[in-house]
């Protein structure tokens, strides 16, 4: 048996044991009182080595330990088990640390010699499994009984039906708003109180079918470790993935579309932005890169940002490869963010060479496009030599929100009322400017009049509606505040797709459209205007 033993491995070290050797008048020809302790060298399973001593199983004990270094190999198995398994025995067999053979033995001892002991501490007195071993099966029980208690609370819900409740939660809103506004037409106190209990509730089913759909973006963020552990691998690079914020939650239906941006955006950022080890040693960086996801709640918006500390963005050449191309005239002065967002353009690409990666100019343009088909919008920050952080922003949900309703005019129009941070005067020696002073801050604020065009006069007295996104601070000039109000979100047609400052529309409860506006494309609007225009002074 040890001869075939050889077949399946290498016998590193053999050592006989004579410990039970009785007198030699008392020995009995018939029966072997020598043990071996065998050490063993092979890629074969336990199992498998314990069949080459299936002749003598009645005649002695055998014991196979692996070894010290393979216990870690086991309890890695053991995470990826699925949730089919949930007893002590079947966990360790499935791992490869027990046989069935053994189990059988340890539940034989059990029923007849040891009926109080536990499955697993007899396991460990007969040597069949070492304790840490048991310890890490047990927690693996623990783990898949917790969870199915979990499922066994919970029911599953098809996304079909749980967009159909959304989208009778979102009627709802509208016809309770509709009943608002005529309570109010009859001056009558009782109905008014009534409906003012109704749409209180309105909102609480709302927010609490909308949770039904938010899931941790987290289902995303887990793909990328072997990703970049795989690219790592093809492009000879070492590269760090940190993720913050997985728990963060998300409208379902948005994560879904998200994978294929994010993928891009990861990828992009070890291919263009982390530097090859030496590289980063020569100057002065650590030689393993960092690429970090990060995932949070800002304003109403959820944030969502891709950060690498490779070698930035190289300003001068996408200046050049954009005059090369057309995009824009050599004559045009732009800032470095305006520069930056070039890439975003459809055909553009700095790659010397097309690799399975890069070079082919198609992928920052399909990533915009995906991201504003979620109503959110792109941002680039780079400084050359330190890396790039790529920031998505994205509505919570693309069905309800909380509104502030303000006018111009005879139209209506809606901001996410998240993004609302004050509401001031604007002061009458504002007609001509395009930023005032907000407590000793500059804030630059648009006119609603004017981007959309509507008709009439301004009114003596106007309001500003202070906004925030990403960070930086604008205001909103309009004629009349109304005030909060629940906004179900209705997609724009094909035709009005690409109206710039515009996210969506909603039916109040009047029955007239109100246009959603996009507060970030809002905001960056007004403050690159300003930035602009103190650009011109200075030049002049």
């Amino acid at each position: 048996m040890i001869q075939f033993l050889c077949t399946l491995g290498e016998i590193v070290h053999i050592e006989t044991i004579s410990d039970e050797l009785p007198n030699f008048e008392d020995i009995d020809p018939l029966q072997c009182f020598l043990g071996f302790e065998i050490a063993f060298r092979s890629n074969a399973d336990k199992a498998s080595i314990e069949n080459v001593f299936e002749f003598v199983d009645d005649l002695g004990r055998i014991t196979i330990l692996p070894p010290h270094s393979k216990t870690n190999d086991f309890i890695a198995l053991m995470d990826s088990l699925g949730e089919d398994k949930n007893r002590i025995g079947e966990i360790l067999i499935a791992c490869g640390s027990l046989t069935p053979k053994e189990l059988a033995h340890a539940l034989s001892l059990q029923a007849s010699l040891m009926p109080t002991a536990k499955l697993g501490e007899v396991l460990v007195a007969e040597g069949c499994v070492s304790p840490g071993l048991l310890d890490a099966a047990l927690t693996q029980q623990k783990k898949i009984e917790e969870k199915r208690s979990v499922e066994a609370k919970s029911v599953k819900v098809p996304a079909d039906r749980l967009d159909a409740l959304i989208d009778q939660v979102g009627e709802l809103v509208i016809a309770g708003a509709a009943a608002q506004l005529r309570a109010k037409q009859a001056h009558n106190r009782e109905l008014q109180e009534a409906t003012s209990n109704l749409l209180r509730l309105v909102e609480n089913v709302r927010d609490t079918a909308l949770c039904l759909r938010m899931t941790p973006i987290g289902e995303v963020f887990n793909r990328f470790p072997r990703v970049v552990r795989d690219v790592s691998r093809e492009l000879n690079k070492d590269v760090e993935l940190v993720i913050h914020g997985a728990e963060t939650e998300l409208d379902k239906s948005m994560i879904e579309k998200l994978g294929d941006p994010l993928m891009h955006l990861v990828r992009n950022s070890m291919d263009h932005g982390i530097e090859s080890p030496q590289m980063r040693i020569d100057a002065g960086k650590s030689p393993r890169g960092k690429v970090t996801l990060n995932a949070y709640h800002e304003s109403g918006s959820i944030m969502i940002e891709v950060n690498d500390d490779g070698r930035g963005l190289n300003t001068k050449r996408i200046l050049e490869k954009a005059i090369q191309k057309g995009l824009i005239s050599s004559a045009v002065n732009l800032s470095a963010a305006d520069i930056h967002r070039l890439t975003l353009e459809p055909g553009f690409s700095t790659a010397e060479a097309i690799t399975n990666l890069s070079g082919r100019g198609v992928g920052m343009d399909v990533v915009k496009s995906n991201v504003e088909a979620l109503r959110g919008t792109l941002d680039i920050e780079s400084c050359e030599g330190q890396g790039t952080k790529i920031r998505i922003c994205l509505p919570l949900t693309l069905a309800i929100i909380d509104g502030f309703q303000v006018g111009v005019g005879h139209s209506t129009f809606i901001l996410p009322l998240d993004s609302v941070v004050e509401c001031i005067e604007l002061p009458p020696d504002s007609d001509k400017a395009d930023y005032l002073n907000l407590r000793g801050e500059v804030l630059p604020f648009l006119r609603l009049r004017q981007i959309f065009s509507v008709e009439g006069c301004s009114p003596t007295r106007q309001n500003i509606v202070v906004v925030r996104f990403s960070g930086r601070k604008a205001g909103i000039a309009v004629d009349r505040l109304f005030g909060e109000c629940q906004t179900v979100i209705k997609p724009l047609g094909c035709l009005f797709s690409n109206i710039g400052g515009v996210s969506g529309s909603t039916i109040l409860g009047s029955g007239e459209v109100a246009l959603i506006l996009d507060v970030a494309q809002l905001v960056v609007g007004a403050t690159s205007s300003i930035a602009k225009t103190h650009l011109e002074s200075v030049l002049s």
